[in-house]
């Protein structure tokens, strides 16, 4: 299977918080993208496994998106390990994505920062020919390695590499991300509070997309962090 971008996430809505609207602004130009949670949620404080997995399920629809799979690693104790190594790179290789997304590159999560080299390592070692991988017809799957992988900002206020532009997409995130009705503000529930419950927390969503689009002379944009110089054939490209 081909796919324009695989957006990795260590728990449902990771990706719909740190990249919602660039995944919108793909499937709106009828790019395929996947998200992947390596994790359902299972630890969260509020909500359960089977009510987050509905909030994905509706939040992948509101972004348009047409894959969503749930690798199922440990909430609270993703680990570099081989063993989740070769998940992400059976994974890499059945996708083959052009453009991965990660979680940060350092958050307040620990999930999030293990996230972000366990997948960043899987897409090269998915490059590798001598590492062998089956796949799910039961044949040694062929090498793949993503063009590129950027990470997506989170919890921490990282200064990005560079902004999308997400003025026209800023409502289509801003829905994905209030799909997870157990997770977020609603001044209705009884479940305990936590720090991203508050209205604070679902205001900042759309401040920080709209500080970050001041800063890049739009309406809204979201910032990633890359890990290799950025490539344009000609400095008219920049904006």
């Amino acid at each position: 299977m081909k796919t324009d971008i695989i957006a990795f996430g260590a728990h449902p809505d990771d990706v719909e918080l740190g990249c919602g609207g660039t995944i919108f602004n793909a499937t709106q130009q009828g790019k395929t993208v996947g998200i992947i949670d390596l994790t359902r949620g299972e630890l969260s404080t509020r909500g359960n496994v089977k009510s987050r997995a509905i909030e994905a399920a509706n939040a992948a629809k509101a972004l348009g998106v047409s894959i969503r799979f749930n690798v199922g690693l440990s909430d609270g104790f993703i680990s570099n390990s081989k063993e989740n190594q070769l998940e992400i790179i059976k994974l890499v290789r059945y996708y083959r994505p052009e453009v991965v997304f990660c979680n940060s590159v350092e958050d307040r999560h620990p999930d999030h920062a293990k996230s972000n080299l366990l997948v960043r390592e899987a897409c090269y070692l998915s490059g590798l020919k001598k590492i062998n991988s089956i796949g799910k017809d039961g044949y040694n799957q062929k090498v793949w390695r993503p063009k590129s992988i950027y990470s997506y900002i989170q919890w921490n206020n990282i200064k990005p590499d560079f902004v999308v532009d997400i003025s026209g997409s800023i409502d289509a995130k801003m829905s994905a991300v209030q799909a997870y009705t157990s997770q977020f503000f609603d001044p209705l529930s009884l479940e305990p509070e936590t720090p991203i419950s508050s209205r604070n927390f679902m205001d900042s969503v759309r401040y920080r997309a709209a500080d970050l689009g001041r800063l890049a002379y739009t309406s809204y944009a979201e910032g990633f962090i890359t890990n290799r110089p950025i490539l344009v054939k000609s400095i008219f490209d920049l904006k």
